[in-house]
């Protein structure tokens, strides 16, 4: 972490304060989300299909709504979404503190999700901007404080939580209440450097980027991976953990163990990458060792009876590969984005991009769920499994084509009157 802060200080202020923001984003959100479901269920006593369905619309304001929180950005300038953003997920907290029917249940849940899609296209736009040549670099800080604020945030949560849900919620919002004050004093307002056209222009100009939609498409499958180390894995530690409450500690040592090595390794694993390879390798073979993740567990997965050592090892052993790969992929797929970009309508871009891996991702989680339990109960568990490693083998071979065949850099501008 040293050799993290002793980076952090070679950038402006600016991104200095974004990636201690972005701690304190995920520390704030972390605290709170993981234990929501079991407040709605048990302290508030609706029933499961409510709690899903005020879980999902969280998930769809967010996920949905995120091409319009990068459009406003590049129209408004970056400071003012990510101001805005905190503001209203600091409200968001408070009402979630308060609310005890359905109705203001969901605005809550719809708010605090609404806020993710406005912050967090214009945060990623903004480093980018103020990185200029060191973006690689500013995106492997900018993930070690992701990751410590995803690692943090719960334990503190269960810490409050163990008083009070309300305690958790009026703790999250102060955060956030901290963070929208010290944004509005202390962080410089940013504009993209050409001005956004008209909300439709700008949409035009976007989906008209096919380079940039291809890649899109195929990195949406890496994050139907990465999703699995909260999906695939938990459930399988649970299924083979001897007791519910070994499988409590097992499932919070992979999370750990996962945040500790995104913590202390990403600098390090991105600097020896971008010594041997280009953006478009490094992310072709971040996504093999993210393949090569759903190999490990196999042989424990075939296993019917519940383990000790032996089974837990190689499901840790799966979410160590995983989490390794994710962090060889992020920094350059960051990069790639504002590449194929063309430094125009970033904001935009990024939340187009984040709205096409949610889709993804929720394709994923719901194809993933029910698959585990049809293969298992048709005797043929590793099917799920190796189709993972399939699709992340053809996530790595569609960059790979993108990257040989060019596609990976912005299509020239053809200036007007020239030949």
């Amino acid at each position: 972490m040293i050799a993290t802060v002793r980076e952090l200080r070679t950038f402006d202020r600016p991104i200095r304060l974004l990636a201690l923001s972005q701690f304190a984003i995920n520390l704030g959100f972390y605290m709170l989300m993981p234990y929501l479901a079991a407040h709605l269920s048990v302290t508030v006593g609706l029933a499961g299909w409510l709690v899903g369905l005020i879980l999902g619309a969280r998930n769809f304001s967010q996920q949905g709504m995120f091409l319009v929180g990068g459009t406003l950005a590049d129209r408004l300038g970056y400071k003012r979404l990510i101001v805005a953003g905190c503001a209203l997920r600091a409200a968001g907290f408070v009402l979630l503190a308060l609310a005890t029917s359905v109705p203001a249940l969901l605005v809550a849940s719809m708010a605090t999700g609404f806020a993710g899609a406005l912050f967090n296209p214009a945060v990623r736009a903004y480093v980018a901007q103020d990185a200029g040549g060191r973006r690689v670099e500013a995106f492997a800080v900018f993930n070690v404080f992701y990751q410590a604020g995803i690692l943090l945030g719960p334990l503190i949560g269960l810490l409050l939580t163990s008083v009070a849900f309300e305690l958790t919620c009026t703790v999250a919002a102060l955060v956030f209440a901290g963070l929208t004050v010290l944004q509005v004093r202390a962080l410089p307002d940013r504009r993209p450097f050409e001005p956004a056209p008209s909300v439709l222009a700008g949409w035009r100009i976007v989906f008209a980027n096919r380079r940039f939609l291809a890649f899109s498409v195929v990195m949406a499958g890496s994050y139907v991976l990465s999703f699995q180390v909260y999906l695939a894995l938990p459930l399988e530690t649970g299924r083979l953990a001897s007791s519910p409450g070994a499988a409590t500690v097992a499932v919070g040592i992979l999370f750990a163990v996962s945040g500790l090595i995104a913590v202390a390794g990403q600098l390090r694993v991105t600097e020896w990458c971008r010594r041997r390879w280009d953006g478009g390798r490094c992310i072709a073979a971040g996504l093999l060792l993210m393949a090569a993740a759903f190999l490990v567990p196999l042989p424990v997965v075939l296993r019917e009876e519940a383990g000790g050592v032996a089974t837990f090892v190689p499901l840790l052993v799966s979410v160590c590969v995983l989490t390794v790969g994710t962090m060889v992929v992020f920094p350059f797929e960051m990069d790639t984005i504002v590449s194929l970009a063309g430094d125009r309508l970033v904001a935009t871009h990024y939340g187009l991009y984040n709205t096409i891996c949610g889709v993804g991702i929720a394709a994923g989680t719901l194809g993933t769920g029910g698959l585990l339990e049809l293969a298992r109960a048709h005797g043929v568990p590793w099917v799920p499994w190796l189709l993972l490693a399939v699709l992340g083998t053809a996530c790595a071979l569609g960059v790979h084509v993108l990257a040989r065949s060019g596609r990976l850099r912005p299509r020239p501008v053809a200036l007007v009157g020239t030949a």
